[in-house]
């Protein structure tokens, strides 16, 4: 197994981010460079995009527990704090950020649009507000193909019952551009209302967002 030193140093993460900026490095780079070094076997580059494998994406990775990512074998106690403490100021920087109102589906769009319209994959999520109606967060649950993704419910709220959420809107994005929504979009949008009753946060409003365009279901009167 050979260390990020035997790699070419156009291939090294930080002297790659040195020459053409941190934009321009994949997820696993970045967060290899956050890590420093491997484990025994992995070096840090392996390490990383085996992490972002087993959670399933670098936002799932975000969401995990500290006790969730020490169980990672390699990732060792120290890694696993750094790792924790940064995805915590990136949800506080985030929160700042967003610390403003949603009062209508064309600001829910102009928040969303930017990130997810362009997107290959279909990615579903939820904006998270407090009882202000202000914006705590922005939450991928799943990502799909090009044509569906699977959504579960308990999924779709832990986040939300995580930040002490009031209401959520609810968001995804159709990779073909027509936002129009499908039978399962309706259907799941009507299952995704009956459980927020359940458990008392507000489902909004359902987003969907094409290419510059996008369907609202609230604007609709579906919610």
């Amino acid at each position: 197994m050979y260390s990020i030193k035997e790699l070419p140093e156009s291939d090294r993460p930080r002297e790659k981010l040195e020459r053409l900026g941190a934009e321009n490095l994949s997820d696993s780079e970045l967060l290899a460079i956050i890590l420093r070094t491997g484990t025994f076997g992995k070096n840090a580059l392996d390490l990383s995009r085996e992490l972002i494998k087993e959670f399933g994406g670098l936002s799932n990775l975000s969401e995990a527990s500290l006790s969730e990512l020490m169980r990672i074998k390699g990732l060792g106690r120290a890694k696993a704090v750094t790792l924790s403490a940064l995805f915590e100021l990136c949800r506080r920087i985030r929160s700042q950020k967003f610390d403003r109102k949603i009062s209508s589906p064309e600001d829910a769009f102009i928040l969303l649009n930017p990130v997810f319209s362009e997107r290959k994959t279909e990615h579903f999520g939820i904006v998270t507000l407090n009882r202000k109606g202000a914006v705590i967060n922005i939450h991928t649950v799943s990502v799909g193909g090009s044509g569906k993704v699977a959504v579960e419910p308990k999924e779709v709220f832990r986040p939300a019952i995580k930040d002490l959420a009031e209401a959520v809107i609810l968001f995804h994005n159709h990779p073909s551009g027509d936002p129009k929504p499908s039978r399962e979009d309706i259907e799941v949008t009507k299952k995704l209302l009956e459980v927020g009753n359940l458990i008392g946060i507000e489902v909004l409003d359902h987003i969907i967002l094409g290419r510059e365009r996008f369907f609202s279901f609230k604007g609709e009167g579906l919610v």
